[in-house]
């Protein structure tokens, strides 16, 4: 069983899959940072000065104690719904998937369509054996061939 799993930890897909998932949290760590650090606070501002990370609803607040953080308020034992560290999580998600699209998308030009070589062949029309281009009579047959 040993053998087995060495063999397939080994394989090409296996570690191309691993160096990818390491590469792709490496990527969302940048990503997480372009979204929080440099696109959310022109947005921010552009909508009055909202930073989206401090937004929060209270769902259990039996002192009616106003909290000025999301931290105050989990401290105090408050239960409360994030929507503000949701929206930055869906425009993250959204600039990630963007970039992915990009790359594969890039990815698809440089492929390029496999060149089919002209055939050095042809059938005969009356024995269908392959001759070739240049024939002009079949050596299966003798048959006249057409050009």
């Amino acid at each position: 069983m040993f053998k087995e799993f060495k063999e397939f930890a080994m394989r090409g897909n296996v570690m191309d899959m691993a160096i990818g998932i390491i590469i792709g949290a490496a990527f969302g760590k940048i990503i997480t940072s372009i979204v929080n650090d440099v696109i959310m606070p022109p947005i921010g501002v552009l909508l009055g000065g909202v930073d989206f990370s401090t937004l929060y609803l209270t769902v259990s607040n039996p002192k009616g104690v106003v909290f000025n953080t999301i931290a105050e308020a989990k401290a105090a034992g408050v239960v409360t719904i994030n929507y503000g560290l949701f929206i930055n999580t869906v425009i993250d998600f959204v600039i990630v998937a963007f970039v992915i699209f990009m790359l594969v998308r890039q990815m698809n030009k440089l492929k390029k369509a496999p060149v089919l070589a002209a055939p050095n062949t042809k059938d005969c029309n009356y024995c269908f054996t392959a001759v070739p281009i240049k024939a002009t009579r079949c050596p299966h047959c003798t048959s006249e061939l057409k050009a």
